[in-house]
């Protein structure tokens, strides 16, 4: 498959600079000798700001591509858009009523024609003369104003009712009433959009008023999404073969990135080992600018993810485990670009095999900095205060609980008053295995780990923070 980085075919092919396994197809390390293997990790469990911070920092912003404005929504402006026309382009009348002289005022006026949207009049309104108008319709020369016709009254008619002939005018108005000049609305040369804008409904909307069909855009990522594990097997498979489970964790990631925005690339399963593992990293790091792999990552004899990326690809492995509850595992590891590549190095995500564990280190890691990556100037998650609706035990660990937020709209009886938090409640059992934890979950619970003097509980009504992951 060909690798673009824009949705127009811009890219420049990438040419994979990384290494290759050797022709013997020799291991990364040595797994037949598993007793020999480390009983402990050898990385360092970093704290989530740290970790955070890092990821931050290597997710650089990427280049522009131009785009048509149909195809830009969720992008952010890499450039301001100046109006090259004024809106409105010529005064129009705000209601449905009649154009008049305002110095004429009140009175019984001849209607000497009507004005519709989209006419362009040739009529001249003189003194003692009206035009029927309505609302968005050009003000003919000679008016300035515009009387709504709740304050006008029927004299004369003409054709069954078909024309009118005399109306008589009921109130006072100054020059202007009811009328938008021309620009009122956008001045022709104004700067409608700024850079760091991102392009949603109200904004295309604001590009098509002024006749802007292509913007320069920051380019978004692309994203490979690589499962890994000897036990995975596509969800269609009909009967499962001993020891092995469906592979979940891919098809809830790429709807997740797809959820947000991004080109998503299924990149299938690697079985776990070296050489499959290092063809289909090599594979994806053609076609994308960020990787995202779930498993192998742990302690086990067949986690070789990290040694592949390391030791097979040349990345720098920026942290390994995290100080945090599900996804300690979480690894994020940058691979260096060379001579003959587009410049920019790739970010891969490998996070843990467990689904929920996946999912969370997804929203905490990856998410931020592919909204980073795409030009967004504030990539972080948002954060609420909830108020809890039920004791929370704490983990020795930082601990991400999935939640459900809701405003209930519920009386303090404290102070009487409705209460200014929404509530949460946790979605049971919080196994880092069981994603139907996470299936009414619209938030992330970010609970303290447990004191050093033993505070070990949450109270009911305790108020805290949460990451919004969905609706409200």
């Amino acid at each position: 498959t060909q690798h673009h980085h824009d949705h127009h075919h811009q890219q420049q092919q990438h040419v994979c600079p990384h290494r290759t396994p050797g022709a013997d197809g020799s291991a990364v390390h040595d797994g037949e000798k598993v007793a020999r293997r480390a009983r402990h990790s050898p990385y360092p469990m970093i704290p989530m700001t740290e970790a955070t911070a890092l990821v931050m920092e290597k997710a650089t912003r990427l280049g522009t591509v131009v785009l048509s404005a149909t195809e830009a929504q969720g992008f952010v402006l890499a450039s301001p858009v100046y109006a090259r026309d004024a809106l409105p382009p010529f005064p129009a009348s705000i209601k449905d009523g009649y154009a008049v002289i305002a110095s004429d005022g009140p009175g019984d006026r001849t209607v000497v024609g009507p004005v519709t949207a989209g006419d362009s009049p040739s009529i001249v309104i003189t003194s003692g003369e009206i035009a029927r108008i309505s609302t968005g319709a050009c003000l003919p020369e000679g008016a300035d104003a515009v009387v709504q016709v709740e304050d006008t009254e029927l004299l004369v008619d003409a054709d069954e009712g078909r024309i009118e002939r005399e109306v008589r005018i009921k109130s006072t108005v100054s020059p202007g009433h009811d009328v938008r000049s021309v620009g009122f609305d956008i001045q022709k040369g104004e700067c409608v959009l700024q850079a760091g804008d991102t392009l949603g409904p109200a904004e295309l909307g604001l590009l098509a008023s002024i006749g802007v069909t292509k913007v320069d855009v920051v380019r978004k990522p692309v994203v490979g999404v690589l499962s890994t594990g000897n036990e995975l097997c596509d969800p269609d498979v009909d009967q499962l073969p001993p020891g092995h489970i469906r592979d979940s964790n891919r098809s809830m990631l790429l709807a997740a990135l797809r959820e947000s925005g991004f080109t998503a690339l299924d990149l299938d399963i690697a079985v776990d080992r070296p050489d499959v593992l290092v063809e289909g990293i090599q594979d994806a790091l053609y076609k994308v600018d960020v990787l995202i792999t779930s498993g192998g990552v742990s302690m086990g004899e067949k986690d070789l993810l990290k040694s592949v990326l390391t030791e097979r690809f040349g990345g720098t492995l920026h942290f390994g485990r995290v100080f945090m509850k599900p996804g300690k595992p979480t690894t994020f590891v940058t691979i260096p670009s060379t001579q003959g590549d587009d410049g920019q190095q790739r970010l891969v995500f490998a996070l843990p095999g467990n689904p929920v564990s996946a999912l969370v280190s997804y929203y905490l890691f990856a998410l931020p900095a592919l909204r980073q990556m795409s030009g967004i100037s504030t990539p972080a998650l948002p954060v609420v205060q909830v108020k809890l609706s039920h004791d929370v035990r704490l983990d020795p660990r930082p601990e991400y609980q999935r939640c459900t937020v809701k405003y209930s709209h519920s009386v303090d009886s404290s102070t009487g008053q409705i209460s200014p938090y929404p509530e949460v409640c946790t979605t049971g059992s919080q196994c880092s295995s069981r994603l139907m934890s996470m299936r009414s979950a619209n938030a992330l619970l970010c609970l303290p780990p447990r004191t050093a003097d033993g505070v070990g509980v949450l109270e009911a009504g305790s108020i805290v923070q949460a990451q919004i992951i969905g609706s409200l």
